[in-house]
């Protein structure tokens, strides 16, 4: 099993910054995917940020103001957010995709979640 650890969420005003770190703990092999995602009441989970072995994603809503990072071992996610927004508020989960000692296929894994509220 994997779990993982967020942090670093918080009240901002706009304009401010806040990083997110997750980690991964458990009987991780290999992780291939390392993902950040939004989600506020009523809608979708939507996709944020993403790092994989060929490089960086971002959705078009945080292109030139978030960055995704990782360490080298791969089992911490972050997430720089930069020039916050209002409409930037939501709960922010991370997400690994990783195969587990006894398993044979990648999975899916997701935090709890962390509060990002951008207000004035």
């Amino acid at each position: 099993q994997v779990q993982l650890v967020e942090s670093g969420g918080g009240l901002v005003q706009p304009g401010e910054s806040l990083r997110l770190s997750c980690t991964a703990s458990g009987s991780i092999l290999s992780t291939n995917a390392m993902r950040w995602y939004r989600q506020t009441p009523g809608k979708p989970r939507e996709l944020v940020a993403a790092i994989t072995g060929a490089g960086t994603n971002y959705a078009d809503f945080v292109k030139g103001r978030f960055t995704i990072s990782r360490d080298n071992a791969k089992t911490t996610v972050y997430l720089q957010m930069n020039s916050l927004k209002p409409e930037d508020t939501a709960v922010y989960y991370c997400n690994v995709r990783s195969i587990t000692s006894g398993s044979y296929n990648y999975s899916d894994y997701w935090g709890q979640g962390t509060q990002v509220t951008v207000s004035s």
